[in-house]
C-alpha cells in the first residue's frame, strides 16, 4: 500500500478509501445489497490486513448502521489513531427547518449521533454531503467550526459540490477565520469525466484532496458489459440512473479497460483505479467481496503509461450531470 497526505491536512492517508455504504443492516435504509455484520467485519479486517487506513461511511447509510458497524469493527481490530475514519452529514431537513433548528444546532447534532454510532470520540475527516441550498453558507461553515474547535473532527470535506461552491465556502472560511474543506468527494471515474472541467485544476491549485466516490462506475468498469452482474447492479436504481442513459458510448471505454487488462494480464478493476490514481489522492472503493478491495489495492502498484492513458481517454465525451449532482440546483422559491 502506498500513502499520501490528506490536501492541507497532517491526515496520512491509504491511496485506497475503503467506502462503507455496502455495510449495514439492508431492513434500515433504501438498499438491500448491503452486508450483514459479520461480513461487514470480515471485509474491513481484510482491508486493514492489505494496508488500507482510510474508512468513509455516512449517518444517511442504511439509518446509521453503517457507522455502527465500521465503529465496532475498528475498535474491535485496529488502535484507533491508527486508521483515518470518515462520516458524512446530510443537510437540514424541512421539519428542522419548520422547528428553527439552525445550521450550526443542525449540524451538532449530526456529530453527535455520528459519534454515538460509531463509539468514538472524534472523526478525522466530517463531510458535508451534499449543497445545502436551504441554509446560509455562514451557518454551516459556522457549525462545522465549532465540531473542529470541539476536537470532534479533526478537519472537515465535502461531497457532491460544484468548484465555484467550495471555492465561495472556504473564501468565507479564509475570511472568518474558519475551518476550510480540504477535501472533495466527488462523481468522477473513467466514465464520467465531469470533474476535470473546473473541479480538478481548481483543486490542484488549492491543494485540496480528491476522493472521488463511483471509482469503478458501480461496477461496469470491472467487467464487460452483461458478464455476472451482481445483485447490486440488478437492483441498485440509483446507479442505473447514473450511467444508463450513456451506456453505448460507455462501453467503448470499458472496450478499452478491458483490452489493456488482458493485455497485462490484469483485472479490469486495476487499470480503471490505476488510471483515477494518476488524478487523485484516493478514490473511495466499496467492496462488499474480498476480491473487490484486493483488486483495489493492487492497483496502487499499477504504472499506466502515456499512451494507455491516452487511449483510455480518447473515447470520452462530454456527459450530462447525474445522480445527486443532477438535483444540486436552487430550489425555486
Amino acid at each position: 500500500m502506498q500513502y499520501a497526505k490528506l490536501g492541507n491536512s497532517d491526515l496520512n492517508v491509504s491511496r485506497i478509501c475503503m467506502g462503507c455504504m455496502g455495510f449495514g443492516d439492508a431492513g434500515q435504509g433504501q438498499h438491500s445489497w448491503t452486508l450483514d455484520e459479520d461480513h461487514s467485519r470480515e471485509i474491513i479486517k481484510h482491508g486493514l490486513d492489505l494496508g488500507v487506513n482510510f474508512y468513509d461511511t455516512a449517518i444517511a447509510y442504511q439509518n446509521g448502521t453503517s457507522e455502527q458497524f465500521v465503529g465496532r469493527a475498528l475498535r474491535d481490530f485496529v488502535k484507533r489513531d491508527e486508521v483515518v475514519v470518515a462520516t458524512k452529514f446530510l443537510p437540514r431537513t424541512p421539519e428542522e427547518i419548520a422547528n428553527g433548528i439552525s445550521g450550526q444546532q443542525h449540524i451538532e447534532d449530526m456529530i453527535n449521533k455520528s459519534l454515538t454510532n460509531l463509539g468514538m470520540d472524534y472523526v478525522d475527516l466530517y463531510i458535508c454531503h451534499m449543497w445545502d441550498w436551504n441554509t446560509p453558507i455562514y451557518d454551516i461553515m459556522d457549525g462545522l467550526n465549532r465540531v473542529v474547535k470541539a476536537g470532534k473532527a479533526r478537519y472537515i470535506g465535502i461531497s457532491n459540490c460544484f468548484a465555484w461552491q467550495i471555492a465561495k465556502a472556504n473564501a468565507l472560511a479564509g475570511k472568518e477565520g474558519f475551518a476550510k474543506f480540504v477535501s472533495v468527494q466527488g462523481h468522477y471515474n473513467l466514465l464520467f469525466r465531469e470533474e476535470e472541467r473546473e473541479m480538478v485544476p481548481f483543486c490542484e491549485e488549492e491543494n485540496i484532496a480528491l476522493t472521488p466516490y463511483s471509482a469503478l462506475a458501480s461496477g461496469r468498469l470491472s467487467r464487460l458489459p452483461g458478464e455476472a452482474d451482481t445483485k447490486r447492479a440488478a437492483e441498485d436504481k440509483f446507479a442505473k440512473f447514473k450511467y444508463d442513459s450513456t451506456a453505448q458510448q460507455d462501453n467503448v471505454v470499458i472496450g478499452r479497460v478491458a483490452e489493456i487488462a488482458e493485455r497485462r494480464k490484469v483485472s479490469m478493476t486495476e487499470i480503471s483505479l490505476a488510471w483515477l490514481l494518476t488524478k487523485v489522492t484516493a478514490p473511495v472503493v466499496g467492496a462488499t467481496k474480498f476480491h473487490h478491495i484486493e483488486g483495489a489495492v493492487k492497483a496502487v502498484d499499477i504504472s499506466l503509461t502515456a499512451d494507455e492513458i491516452s487511449y483510455l481517454e480518447e473515447p470520452y465525451v462530454p456527459h450530462p450531470l447525474a445522480g445527486v449532482m443532477a438535483q444540486n440546483k436552487r430550489p425555486n422559491k
